[in-house]
């Protein structure tokens, strides 16, 4: 019988960030696990300190490639809320289609991951065949596949609002989305080589899940209630009808399903969306030019992640600059859940059910902690 540690990444063939996963096995079966990261922090908040706010709304956007629209729209609404800015029903409408393209985009991209782990290369590249139209979409409404840059404080940049004609060709592109991820979905529920692997493997029950803070999909597929859009956090979402997502097997199948039936309630808000736009009686305003930021203390603003419940705060001084920034993403709760939970299982699950919360590391790395040495009066990270 063996006893030891099995050491992964910073750099590994499972992993899409790079994150080390120390695992204490005892005959292959995981005792303890230590998750650490800290090779994304680049020092975001920091670099927001004294920035004017429209540059540090810009910054936020930067801070991860695959949930670039809800930092940016999270930071752009506080400063809206804490200033009562105006912002227009057309501009509200089209953000919303991007960050339900985002959440899209991302769950897809936890498919062809999931699978890649599983070993099922075809799949996962199916997966992100079928992801493309998708990033076409957001090609066709921002000019760009990764950083959108659609709202900015006030409303949207006018290269993303939607015409007519491209409404037309979304929902083309949509309805070929649709039909190919509704097969894959069909296939993740059907097939039993897959249903094997994640059936009944990484259960996440539901006080474990209130213990960590579990939050998203993560804990939706624990059959907690969490979703921000529908708790009233994020108003912006109260014209459309979905329903919200729950499953209370707990394991990882129970949380890849969410996500797949996630992505048909996002399809619905989509095209909710796309037909208030083209309603006549809408306004065409897309942008409130004649906003004014006062000067306010650190609010707090939640939205909707793709990964679950986003905590944005700040402060805006006399001259209009931020103080007091501070970001906290959903996968900083969940890398909790799931380092506890990966305890008692195989050592060839271990990365599968870290994965199944879809962490989202360089959303993650927010902190760096400063030891001070008081002999020498010298300070370290």
């Amino acid at each position: 019988m063996y006893e030891g540690e099995i050491a992964i990444g910073p750099v590994h063939s499972t992993m899409l960030e790079p994150h080390r996963l120390r695992l204490f096995i005892d005959d292959e079966i995981v005792k303890d696990a230590e998750l650490i990261i800290g090779v994304n922090h680049r020092g975001v908040e920091r670099l927001m300190e004294g920035l004017p706010v429209e540059k540090a709304c810009i910054l936020t956007e930067k801070i991860c490639g695959i949930c670039s629209h809800i930092h940016l729209w999270s930071s752009v609404r506080l400063t809206e809320i804490a200033s009562k800015i105006y912002v227009p029903e057309r501009a509200q409408h089209i953000r919303v289609i991007v960050e339900e393209l985002e959440r899209l985009h991302s769950h897809n991209l936890l498919f062809g991951h999931a699978f890649e782990i599983l070993g099922h290369e075809t799949m996962s590249m199916r997966c992100f065949m079928t992801r493309e139209p998708i990033m076409q979409i957001f090609f066709e409404i921002s000019g760009s596949r990764v950083h959108y840059s659609c709202p900015l404080i006030g409303g949207i940049r006018p290269r993303c609002n939607i015409t007519e004609e491209q409404s037309k060709r979304i929902l083309l592109k949509l309805d070929e989305y649709e039909e190919n991820i509704t097969a894959i979905i069909d296939r993740v529920l059907n097939d039993p080589l897959l249903i094997s692997r994640m059936k009944g493997v990484g259960i996440l029950d539901r006080k474990t899940a209130a213990k960590f803070h579990a939050v998203g999909p993560t804990a939706r597929g624990s059959n907690v209630k969490s979703d921000m859009r529908k708790m009233g956090w994020v108003p912006e979402y109260d014209a459309y009808e979905f329903d919200e997502i729950l499953f209370d097997d707990c394991d990882v199948l129970s949380r890849i399903a969410v996500r797949g039936f996630e992505i048909l309630e996002s399809i619905k808000i989509i095209r909710q969306a796309l037909d208030l736009l083209n309603d006549k009686s809408l306004s065409p305003e897309i942008y409130n030019s004649d906003y004014e930021v006062k000067e306010f203390k650190p609010i707090e603003c939640y939205t909707e992640a793709q990964r679950g419940q986003q905590y944005y705060s700040y402060g805006v001084d006399k001259d209009g600059r931020v103080r007091h920034a501070r970001i906290r993403t959903p996968t900083a709760t969940n890398l909790g859940a799931m380092e506890e939970i990966v305890k008692g299982y195989h050592v060839s699950d271990a990365e599968l059910i870290i994965a199944s919360c879809d962490p989202c590391f360089t959303c993650t790395d927010r902190l760096s902690i400063l030891k001070e040495d008081y002999n020498t009066y010298s300070k370290k990270i």
